[in-house]
């Protein structure tokens, strides 16, 4: 071999080593950047280093989700700040998958790519979190303004009239979809972040239609007419003139009910002044007994009770309670239940 050949070889092997070693050392300097067509979340990060990369993910993907949401119904409105959704991404996991997968391939593949410009198809998931717990209590605030309970169908009385109160629809918040709608919503950047909240009828226990049946038997007494007044599945039955509590002992007023029942009542006579040395005595049925006949007991110690004293109804003359004639007493009493309501007005 001629020196000339060898003086060749030796050439070609020193160009051969330091190209390698060129090429080794400009890999070297590639071992932190990301290389072309990478996307992390969407975001292109190719031919960024670490951390250009983590400031580009931040300012395109997770700065954007950063907003503040709102739900409005009926003219009204509630914010759920962005602060409190606490949107973030581990980035450092994501920008170290993107660098590994950029050195995929070895040296020779490496540089081929530097060589010809080539890039590396791979899209990054970003695994971007937010506070679930943070949406949850934002739709049960929503829910506890927007929620109605319903209302059930009742009467309205006064001493003289009876009237039905119409039932009434409440409304419950779809929860479930306003949280899935907030949770849509977080995760994009161009959703609507203004959500209508939506509401189903609560219906009531009670409708219109049935409050008659709730209400099989109700009493009025109107205390300046001396008016009792038997009411049947809402509709008048009956009418009747009574005595009344006197001026100082007067008949309360008020909604109430009827208490208990009893024929032919015995009198446990109330400790009041009025009653004077009969106080706290039990007066058996009989001729000393103001109470004939039949007791509907009201309210502590005042009741219906029949008279024999007739020229006293129409008048407020009683220490507090109903006075009815006999017969028309005998013929409530049977009709009646304990548990009826009787409104005094």
């Amino acid at each position: 071999m001629g020196r000339k050949t060898q003086i060749a070889i030796v050439t070609a092997v020193l160009v051969l080593v330091l190209g390698a070693v060129g090429a080794y050392a400009y890999d070297s300097t590639q071992k932190d950047r990301i290389a072309a067509g990478v996307t992390i979340g969407g975001v292109d990060v190719g031919d960024l280093d670490v951390a250009e990369a983590k400031r580009a993910v931040r300012k395109q993907l997770l700065a954007p989700l950063r907003h503040s949401l709102r739900a409005s119904y009926d003219g009204q409105s509630w914010e759920l700040p962005g602060k409190s959704l606490k949107v973030h991404a581990d980035l450092d996991d994501a920008v170290d998958d993107a660098v590994a997968n950029s050195r995929d391939g070895g040296l020779l593949g490496r540089l081929v790519r530097y060589v010809s410009g080539g890039s590396v198809e791979k899209r990054i998931s970003a695994d971007v979190t937010y506070s679930q717990r943070a949406v949850n209590r934002f739709v049960r605030r929503v829910a506890r303004a927007v929620g109605r309970d319903a209302r059930d169908a009742t009467v309205s009385a006064s001493g003289a009239s009876l009237d039905i109160v119409p039932a009434e629809n409440g409304r419950k918040l779809r929860d479930n979809l306003l949280t899935r709608q907030l949770n849509a919503a977080v995760l994009s950047a161009n959703a609507d972040h203004t959500i209508v909240a939506r509401t189903s009828p609560v219906k009531p226990e009670v409708t219109t239609g049935e409050v008659a049946a709730a209400y099989p038997f109700y009493l009025t007494l109107d205390r300046d007419s001396y008016t009792l007044r038997f009411w049947k599945d809402l509709k008048l039955a009956e009418t009747f003139t009574v005595a009344v509590g006197q001026v100082g002992l007067e008949t309360p007023a008020g909604l109430y009910h009827i208490q208990n029942k009893q024929v032919n009542p015995t009198w446990n006579v109330p400790t009041s002044d009025w009653a004077g040395d009969l106080a706290g005595q039990s007066i058996p049925p009989g001729p000393s007994n103001p109470l004939k006949a039949r007791w509907m007991g009201i309210f502590s110690g005042a009741g219906i009770h029949g008279t024999d004293a007739t020229d006293s109804l129409g008048t407020a003359v009683s220490h507090g309670c109903v006075r009815m004639a006999i017969p028309d007493v005998i013929k409530l009493y049977g009709e009646v239940e304990v548990g009826t309501p009787i409104y005094i007005g």
